[in-house]
């Protein structure tokens, strides 16, 4: 079976930063994703989670298309909620090299647990 565009368009996804256009004021920036999927590495089963990044950026921004068809990448993958967490903290930390970054990832109970991870620097 062929590929669709859109899983083409995931596949072949990278994060983006475009220029910051207010590089001289701070700013808080806050997107929430939530949607987010990806598959639990002991059972297979799918893991569904809100994800959020708030940051103050300094010299670059990221492009929200570019971030949304990269989350969407983690879907197929075997990876532990904190894994995952820690994973996307840092893509965005060393693409945008922020003044401040915050990722929290809300997993949807599973099993009657309910895992919130969260990373923050500095």
């Amino acid at each position: 079976m062929e590929k669709k565009y859109g899983e083409i368009a995931i596949e072949e996804a990278q994060l983006e930063a475009w220029d910051n256009p207010y590089p001289d004021r701070d700013y808080l920036i806050e997107i929430t994703f939530p949607e987010f999927t990806c598959l639990c590495p002991r059972s297979g089963y799918p893991d569904f989670a809100i994800i959020k990044i708030s940051y103050i950026p300094k010299n670059k921004i990221v492009e929200l298309k570019s971030l949304k068809l990269w989350l969407n990448k983690f879907r197929n993958r075997y990876i532990s909620h904190e894994a995952a967490t820690n994973e996307i903290f840092d893509a965005l930390w060393n693409l945008l090299q922020p003044k401040k970054l915050k990722v929290v990832a809300d997993f949807h109970p599973r099993g009657n647990v309910h895992t919130v991870v969260t990373v923050e620097k500095p």
